[in-house]
């Protein structure tokens, strides 16, 4: 599957020892391994026994259902990419999502995973995802987005709510991840990661060369979950 064009920020490969050993540098921050699914996933989807808006779905359960030919090979596929990711030292989760925990819908700053943000680390580290069911994540270009602590009327809010010492207050927006939330320019332009694409995301750590991939969780179609690998 192509990815849309995104300047320089996004990097495409073929296999998975390139999207693992390919290093961020300059405006690279993203790295695609660009693939087409094989395999029934929505099977795996309906038959996983779901528990509330967010099911993780354990490696010994997958192999416990009882599939169609189509639906073993998507089983084959999900297996393998865990594995591989945990020979890298990662540690997966598959996830049938139903939908995430929302903020109060009349928040100023909404900071759950429906807004475009950046990953955090103390250390170095990657994002992985993959949506194999259901709607793909969107990424926006970083020339396309505005740090939301940084736009005047934001942040003169913020100070508002704030009730702490002037100089702490950019330990407040950090504490409540409010600094890594970000805004669209208008007409901005976010691009889904499509269906079976594996993707390694640039995270926000100290010391990190480049930006951090800004990236965000779609809103999920009504009676259509989204089947996602995340680590």
């Amino acid at each position: 599957m192509s990815i849309p064009y995104l300047g320089q920020q996004i990097h495409c490969v073929t296999n998975f020892q390139d999207l693992v050993a390919t290093p961020f540098s300059g405006a690279v921050n993203a790295v695609c391994w660009t693939r087409k699914l094989v395999g029934d996933f929505s099977e795996i989807v309906e038959k996983v026994a779901h528990n509330g808006n967010i099911t993780i779905v354990e490696q010994d359960d997958l192999r416990a259902l009882l599939l169609s030919e189509q639906g073993q090979l998507a089983r084959e596929m999900l297996l393998h990419d865990m594995k591989a990711l945990e020979a890298q030292g990662a540690s997966p989760m598959l996830n049938v999502i139903n939908q995430y925990d929302r903020d109060d819908i009349n928040s100023f700053f909404p900071t759950d995973v429906y807004s475009f943000h950046a990953d955090y680390a103390p250390e170095p580290l990657d994002t992985f995802l993959c949506t194999y069911y259901g709607e793909p994540s969107e990424i926006l270009p970083n020339s396309q987005a505005v740090k939301k602590v940084l736009i005047p009327e934001i942040r003169d809010a913020l100070q508002q709510q704030y009730h702490g010492a002037s100089e702490d207050f950019e330990f407040f927006l950090s504490e409540h991840c409010y600094d890594l939330h970000y805004q669209p320019i208008p007409n901005a332009c976010p691009i889904k990661v499509g269906l079976g694409n594996l993707w390694r995301l640039a995270v926000d750590y100290p010391g990190s060369p480049v930006l951090p991939c800004i990236h965000r969780a779609p809103r999920e179609k009504p009676g259509q979950p989204r089947l996602l690998l995340i680590c």
